[in-house]
């Protein structure tokens, strides 16, 4: 919500915010200069939750197929403390279970069916004959290749048992180097940071605020002063709410959240690593790789895997974007 300003403006500015020609790909970045950026890596959200039920063994084993570059995995912990994979709050949503994963055991878990819900590009449901269970964190980390990147999302409070969980899992199997650990809750911040070897995004609340301002023209606050990574969405639906003595207004937009000023503020005094959220077409990659976003967020690694094919491996030329790293290397 933001006040004392009217909504017109508010959202004018938001929707307007990114102007320039981004690749012939959107209006996102600057104009096309003789420079030439990379491609921004592929990561897997969900495992890859267009191409098979998300966070299973099944998502995974597709996702390394497809030649992803690093995965995206919904964490929770089960009635007996063992972290497991899954997203929505209720199993309802994907399996024929019902009610939250802590009231159950990894191994009750492990033979719900997490495929009873995916549906193809058929329209049809090709698990519910070939059930696939809720994996463990432990088993989901020794099915991918030992050094592929792995972005853990904590999906429940409180937030402390689970990150004393992860934490265990992590230090048995010496994975601490590649894992980099997201939550929309900062309450995990402060749950992992008495863990020397974690590596932490940024927390949502920051990343919103700083993206929010700058897009506002109020400047850019508080860029992180050392190395981090930072994830939002390219593009994200906004409700602008307006007070008045007698009431409010309320507006609605679709903003661009990512831009060349707000990569920039990012990166003003440390070189962020920047993961871009909901790239799921060829216009949005083009765009995040000539905005010198490190990562994109893909639902299906084997759509991405066509377009970056289609893109002949050759990095793009456009306009001049703030510097990338290696992600493995970030990660250590």
């Amino acid at each position: 919500m933001i006040g004392h300003t009217p909504s017109r403006r508010i959202v004018a500015a938001l929707v307007s915010a990114a102007s320039l020609s981004a690749c012939g790909g959107g209006e996102i970045a600057a104009p096309p200069l003789d420079s030439a950026v990379a491609l921004p890596h592929v990561v897997a959200h969900r495992g890859g939750t267009g191409d098979a039920p998300e966070n299973t063994l099944e998502a995974i084993r597709q996702a390394v197929a497809h030649r992803a570059d690093a995965v995206w995995l919904s964490v929770q912990l089960s009635k007996d403390g063992v972290p497991v994979l899954y997203r929505p709050a209720d199993l309802s949503a994907l399996t024929q279970s019902s009610g939250p994963v802590a009231n159950h055991a990894a191994a009750e878990l492990a033979q719900m069916n997490a495929g009873w819900s995916f549906k193809n590009a058929d329209g049809a449901y090709p698990y519910r004959d070939h059930p696939v269970g809720i994996p463990t964190l432990r088993d989901a980390l020794l099915a991918l290749p030992p050094g592929m990147p792995v972005m853990l999302d904590m999906k429940a409070l409180p937030a402390e048992p689970q990150a004393r969980a992860v934490a265990a899992v992590l230090t048995e199997l010496g994975a601490w180097p590649r894992v980099t650990i997201y939550s929309t809750d900062a309450a995990y911040q402060q749950a992992f940071a008495s863990y020397r070897d974690a590596q932490l995004f940024e927390s949502r609340d920051a990343t919103r605020d700083r993206l929010v301002k700058v897009l506002l023209n109020e400047g850019c606050e508080s860029a992180p002063a050392a190395p981090i990574w930072t994830g939002f969405e390219l593009h994200r639906k906004l409700t602008v709410t307006e007070k008045f003595t007698l009431g409010e207004g309320v507006s609605n937009a679709l903003a661009t959240m990512w831009t060349p000023a707000t990569v920039a503020c990012f990166r003003r005094q440390a070189p962020v690593r920047i993961v871009a959220i909901a790239v799921n077409d060829a216009d949005d990659y083009r765009a995040a790789a000539c905005l010198g976003i490190d990562a994109v967020l893909a639902d299906s690694p084997e759509k991405m895997a066509r377009i970056k094919a289609e893109l002949g491996g050759r990095p793009l030329r456009c306009g001049t974007t703030p510097g990338r790293r290696d992600m493995n290397s970030a990660a250590r």
